[in-house]
């Protein structure tokens, strides 16, 4: 077998996602691009097919405004399944999880939504499909070129290179595992440690887990890819934030799905029965574990226990419970952002004005290094004033806690529905121009690794722009400069 640098050279084109070696035949690739626009198609339906005959909405409109918004999430990536041939779908994953985070709680009967009249919630929805429509139509409309720089187009896949992302899952489970079970780390080192090492786990990941869906992964390297994605999932789900563990596991899921043309129907329902069930029982284990000073974390020794015990919390249901649609209506409201675009569209522009842009003030400087700026405003300030102006928190509770907002919710608090046309058509724009630079380069080139990293991030929906900003540039700088220094120090 050809060295591992040699395989990921072969192997990875961003432009052809059915490509598993240079002599693939057109007939597979077609049949893969097939079944996997297929098995999208097939989703689609089932899931407007179950909304309409079990919705729970208030009104008929809303089921219709609903049914909508999965329509729109799915258009593009049905699209570029169909296509075959494109780049990473991060536009498309960005647009489709606004069907969980916005129609999947309209369709469900959110109990936030409760709380505000038929109109508001109505006026919130087509605030998402407005979103929606205006990114489709930019997206569309936007030019986008293959780049022709060094950047977009020179193969980092080195001898040196090659050995880092065949261990780097491996390093960067350790890192995990350290981090959440013991002190070893100092704080002042920590949160570069964090960037680094959170960038080295995302971009083995999904290129693994690609290598996985091309069928080039030996046994050995099978049973290490999946030792690792498990050990990390139960350390960071030992701190009872789960974020970080389901983005890794949509991560290497996308990655797979991407290279292969195939859904894993059988491991994603497991996937999201586990998580269910886990978010499910999190209010009762956090009750228990967490402190307003201290957030808990059980040994090594001890995650046996604190699992039963978290399982056996998921599985619990109160008096009013609707069996198993329980724990999936409880996924869906713990993901939602459907009732804080509610609470915005309710109370802005009157009673509270709208913000004219207040919350993006923060963004440049979030680009200024702690080192010069000390005193600089933490990642969160556009999320924390936020809450305070719309009453959900106080001053001092957002230093403790965050409330996710959304683009979408930020957007409308600062600018009405103008604000909504403008995040949408910046991130389509933005996206489409990166994903045209990185068209047909390698993967393992600075533009590849970039498109990955985006890709991770299209899953933060929770994040302002500020956040989603800062947080990606501080990944960039962290992931970026490895190869960097490994190709100009190490090769």
């Amino acid at each position: 077998m050809p060295p591992l640098h040699r395989r990921l050279g072969n192997a990875f084109r961003i432009g052809d996602m059915n490509t598993p070696a240079k002599n693939a035949s057109t007939g597979e690739s077609a049949q893969r691009t097939r079944r996997m626009s297929f098995a999208i198609a097939t989703a689609f339906v089932a899931i407007e097919a179950y909304f309409a005959m079990t919705a729970r909405v208030r009104t008929p409109e809303h089921l219709q405004l609903g049914l909508v918004m999965i329509f729109l999430a799915f258009l593009p990536a049905w699209r570029w399944a169909k296509r075959g041939k494109s780049t990473l779908p991060v536009f498309e994953v960005m647009l489709f999880i606004t069907a969980n985070t916005y129609a999947f709680p309209l369709l469900n009967g959110h109990e936030g939504l409760l709380r505000y009249p038929v109109e508001d919630v109505t006026a919130a929805a087509l605030q998402v499909i407005l979103f929606q429509i205006t990114a489709l139509v930019i997206h569309a409309l936007v030019p986008a070129r293959p780049g022709v720089s060094g950047f977009w187009r020179d193969d980092l896949a080195g001898p040196t290179l090659s050995r880092w992302l065949e261990h780097g899952m491996t390093v960067s489970t350790l890192y995990v595992v350290i981090g959440t079970f013991t002190d070893w780390i100092p704080d002042e080192l920590n949160s570069v440690l964090r960037a680094v090492f959170f960038g080295i786990g995302i971009i083995c990941t999904f290129i693994t887990s690609r290598r996985l869906g091309q069928g080039l992964l030996r046994p050995g390297e099978k049973f290490l890819f999946f030792a690792n994605l498990l050990v990390q999932c139960i350390a960071i789900g030992a701190t009872l934030v789960l974020v970080a563990a389901i983005s890794t596991v949509l991560l290497a899921l996308v990655g797979y799905v991407s290279a292969s043309g195939r859904v894993p129907v059988v491991v994603s329902a497991c996937v999201f029965a586990v998580l269910a069930v886990l978010h499910n029982g999190k209010s009762d284990m956090r009750a228990e574990y967490w402190t307003p000073d201290v957030q808990r974390v059980p040994t090594v020794i001890a995650l046996p226990v604190f699992y039963s015990e978290w399982f056996a919390h998921g599985l619990t249901f109160g008096d009013d419970a609707r069996g198993r649609n329980e724990m999936t209506s409880k996924l869906i409201e713990r993901t939602s952002l459907l009732h804080i675009l509610c609470l915005v569209v309710s109370n802005s522009p009157a009673p509270d004005p709208f913000l004219d842009g207040e919350t993006y003030a923060d963004i440049p400087g979030q680009f200024v290094p702690r080192l010069f700026w000390p005193e600089k405003p933490p990642a969160h300030v556009s999320t924390s004033r936020l809450s305070v102006y719309y009453g959900l928190q106080t001053e001092e509770e957002t230093h403790r806690t965050t409330i996710g907002f959304g683009m979408i919710a930020e957007a409308y608090a600062n600018f009405g529905f103008l604000g909504v046309v403008g995040i949408a058509a910046f991130m389509a724009a933005f996206l489409k121009k990166i994903g045209g630079f990185a068209e047909s380069g390698p993967l393992l080139s600075y533009g590849g690794i970039l498109l990955v990293i985006l890709l991770a991030w299209s899953f933060q929906v929770e994040f302002t722009l500020s956040i989603w900003l800062s947080s990606l540039y501080q990944a960039c700088v962290a992931v970026l400069g490895l190869p960097f220094v490994l190709k100009k120090f190490i090769d």
